[in-house]
This record gives structure tokens, sequence and C-alpha cells, in this order.
């Protein structure tokens, strides 16, 4: 299957479309789901054109783990939760509803929680949130 360069994470990277940031480097963009399954749920997107974590290279990889591992700490902090549900759906058979690699940062556990991709979150809330984990991560 060929990489689909205009989904909506690719336009996100190339700054052809909004998102509420968190977090930029040259390799990876975190920004808030706009449908959350928890408040602080947090994207984390490899700017390589990727559909799955197998066409994903070892250095895309290892960036991005990276910065997951980074937002996971920011969002404990800001969302004040002991733990966070960090998640990634691997293919549309897996629950992966935009064919561009990346990573759910959850807050707390998703068992019991919203269903993933159903419901728009209110962008000032969303503003709100980002801006906590922006300061967590210093």
């Amino acid at each position: 299957m060929s990489y689909d360069n205009e989904n909506i994470f690719a336009k996100i990277i190339r700054g052809e479309f909004g998102c509420i940031k968190v977090y930029e480097d040259d390799h990876v963009i975190a920004f808030m789901d706009i449908m959350p399954q928890a408040d602080g749920h947090t994207l984390i997107v490899p700017k390589e054109a990727a559909e799955t974590l197998s066409d994903l290279s070892d250095d895309g990889a290892a960036a991005a783990i990276k910065v997951v591992k980074k937002i996971v700490g920011a969002v404990k902090v800001a969302m004040d939760v002991p733990a966070a549900t960090v998640m990634q759906l691997n293919g549309s058979e897996a629950g992966q509803t935009v064919p561009h690699i990346h990573f759910h940062v959850i807050p707390g556990s998703i068992l019991g929680g919203k269903p993933h991709a159903r419901e728009m979150a209110d962008q000032e809330l969303l503003k709100g949130f980002a801006d906590k984990i922006i300061a967590a991560l210093g």
C-alpha cells in the first residue's frame, strides 16, 4: 500500500491544517487529540511518511519513542494522574483511523473510558490541557 500524502496528519506536519501543538522537533510533532478518550489525550506523530509502525524507519521509531516517553511524563504531571495509557493502533483493521503512524498518550486507564475517535472535544478545553502539558515539559 502506498502512503497517502493527503491524510490529515501529513497536512498538519506540513502546516496546512491547524492543531493544538504541545511539542515539536525535527522528527516528531505532538498535539492534542480532537476526539479524546480522556482529558489530556495527546498524539505523537512522526514526521516521516509512514502509515504503520512497520513502515517507519528504525531512526524514526527511535525518535518517536523518545518523544512518547517525554510526553507521558508531562501528561502525568499536567493532568495529575499516576499513570497513562500508551497506545499505537497499527493498521485500519486494528482501529487506526488516520493512515499515518501515531501514538496515543491517554491519562489514566482507557478501560471503561470513551471510545476511540468518536466525539469532538471543545477546542478551548483542549488548549487549556495543552498549556498544562507544555508547562510540564518545561
